[in-house]
């Protein structure tokens, strides 16, 4: 039991910027009050979820929606709340301009501005501290015979291999992959294979990110996080639940024991403190990738975080030596009892008993509702523009 204490109380789990404005989908954005109108105000909420839970002590910044004049500043007034910058997110699927994709377009002066963003993305790294550059890339075609697609990823290798050879020591990228939308005949990075085979040629500062919410029904994503562990190639998570396409819902809420299995896998690929033998430097980065439509901003994410603890905590108690004697033998029933037992497990009273360990309330959605932050907030953030998709 004190090996999984110590376990849970090193996890660390990043939160998005963007989860803390307004966003939802594409039909309808519900604003709520007290949403943060930059980022130091972003920060400011995402330091509450840390506060509360003592595992979230990152903030993804999405560029160029939290652009600021002074990135140093930045850097310097997440310290002061007691959280860091995490990975910087890049953005070429806004602007006009990449109608006919970012860095796959057929114009090179379209592809020379979406390079240069994301290299502008690594001097953000550079001022702020990150040693991670997130990629995602929207480029596709609607229609057969639009644009070559063979041309499209030959142009999709040059612009990785001109970011890759931008990075810093002790910085890398990692490459999502998105199985459509809004690209719906071909999308350049659709799936896991497409991004893994682009990082094995860079080397081992490109690695792939999984985001869970965007594979096909049924898909085995487990499998593939335990593929990308065995090659070393599995550099972080996006976390969110979906239903049936890129929901972005709160983790955990629509299939639990995906979560369950899919931390399982990191545990025994031996990811769970980030690093693992073979992988990237920087170790795995668990981050929350998640909109808040209908739910409040703040709440949502330390749900999330705990959802993630209590995947953690149950994968945590699987008894491997039985596990493994049950396979051995080929006895399927006992293998799968073995899982089955330790997702049954009521984990929650050890988590309580830990957060106490760590000076923390028990229950982390109870304490921050009593805090009066939000309350605070929605007195005090009356005026401007609050943060959303696009700001």
């Amino acid at each position: 039991m004190s090996d999984i204490r110590a376990a849970l109380r090193a996890q660390a789990i990043e939160t998005p910027s963007w989860a803390y404005g307004n966003s939802g989908t594409r039909f309808k954005v519900f604003a709520q009050r007290g949403v943060p109108r930059d980022p130091y105000e972003k920060l400011a909420d995402a330091a509450q979820v840390h506060a509360f839970t003592g595992v979230a002590p990152t903030v993804a910044l999405h560029i160029p929606w939290d652009r600021v004049d002074d990135y140093a500043d930045l850097a310097r007034h997440a310290s002061e709340l007691g959280v860091r910058i995490g990975a910087i997110n890049s953005n070429v699927f806004q602007d006009d301009d990449y109608r006919l994709g970012s860095v796959t377009n057929p114009d090179p002066a379209v592809r020379r501005k979406a390079l240069d963003h994301l290299l502008a993305c690594v001097d953000v790294m550079d001022a702020t501290g990150s040693d991670t550059l997130k990629l995602w890339f929207s480029d596709g075609t609607n229609y057969p015979g639009q644009d070559d697609v063979r041309a499209r990823q030959d142009r999709l290798a040059e612009a990785l291999s001109a970011v890759y050879d931008r990075l810093g020591a002790g910085q890398r990228f990692l490459l999502e992959y998105k199985l459509f939308e809004p690209a719906f005949y071909v999308t350049d990075v659709p799936d896991w294979g497409t991004a893994y085979a682009h990082c094995l040629r860079l080397g081992e500062r490109a690695q792939v990110v999984v985001d869970t919410g965007h594979h096909a029904p049924g898909t085995n994503i487990e499998f593939i996080v335990a593929f990308l562990l065995r090659e070393g190639k599995l550099g972080g998570f996006d976390f969110n639940s979906r239903f049936y396409a890129d929901d972005d819902l709160m983790v955990g809420a629509a299939d639990p024991f995906q979560l369950f299995r899919i931390m399982y896998e990191v545990i025994r690929g031996g990811a769970l403190s980030g690093r693992y033998a073979g992988g990237p430097e920087q170790g795995v980065a668990f981050m929350l990738d998640q909109c808040h439509n209908i739910e409040p901003k703040i709440p949502g994410q330390i749900r999330s975080v705990m959802n993630i603890q209590e995947a953690t905590a149950k994968a945590l108690r699987v008894d491997a030596d039985a596990l493994a004697k049950a396979q051995a033998e080929g006895d399927v029933l006992a293998a799968n009892a073995a899982l089955m037992d330790a997702y049954n497990t009521d984990v929650r009273p050890i988590l309580a008993e830990l957060r106490q360990e760590m000076g923390l309330d028990p229950d982390p959605m109870a304490a921050y509702a009593r805090s009066g932050y939000f309350e605070k907030i929605a007195a005090e953030r009356v005026g401007g523009t609050q943060a959303g998709w696009g700001a």
